[in-house]
């Protein structure tokens, strides 16, 4: 499989982001979004998928976090959707549980070319320091549609919310990991009796 590593920038009104990916790194996370919550989540995807990224953001932070957030979501998902190719060889399926001491999560990924979220997290704060919990959703939202995966991300049980978005994160890394793994029984075929993906 030759080097599955993508660069991609996206320059709006409100954000100024460039995000590399390499999709057989060793789990190692550069730079910075802006928000402090979000880098430690990125490091968990990073370490737990042992992808590197590269991360160089500048955001409208004075209004809120919400539009890097997004943002980040969609330029990531743009990066791995180039970066895996056109699938062939990969596992396409990933999943995991991941506990942190009371919090449980679950995600399964299925890179199937068909952007889905589905997602069922109950968090006990809506904010964690100056981080709304409710732009997990819209990071991961942003994610799917331009990454064109299917996403099931499942918080099963946790009191603090901060363990129940890292369990999420440090799913979502494992998941994704499985998901892009070269499966050396598929010797580069296409994983899908459709023949694309």
């Amino acid at each position: 499989m030759s080097a599955r590593i993508a660069t991609v920038s996206r320059d709006t009104n409100e954000t100024q982001i460039s995000v590399s990916v390499n999709l057989d790194g060793e789990g190692r996370l550069a730079g910075q979004s802006g928000v402090p919550f979000l880098d430690h989540m990125l490091d968990q995807i990073a370490r737990h998928g042992m992808i590197d990224l590269d991360i160089n953001a500048k955001g409208d932070l004075h209004i809120d976090d919400h539009h890097t957030v997004e943002d980040l979501g969609i330029t990531l998902g743009q990066a791995f959707a180039d970066a895996v190719g056109d699938k062939r060889g990969i596992y396409r399926y990933g999943h995991a549980y991941v506990p942190l001491d009371e919090a449980l999560s679950r995600v399964v990924v299925d890179f199937s070319g068909r952007p889905g979220l589905y997602m069922n997290a109950d968090f006990t704060r809506d904010t964690i320091g100056r981080f709304e919990t409710q732009l997990v959703a819209e990071f991961f939202q942003g994610f799917v549609n331009h990454a064109r995966v299917t996403l099931h991300i499942d918080n099963l049980k946790g009191l603090n919310a901060h363990h129940q978005v890292e369990t999420i994160f440090k799913a979502f890394g494992r998941a994704l990991r499985m998901a892009v793994s070269e499966d050396p029984r598929m010797a580069g075929q296409m994983p899908s009796t459709k023949g694309s993906l």
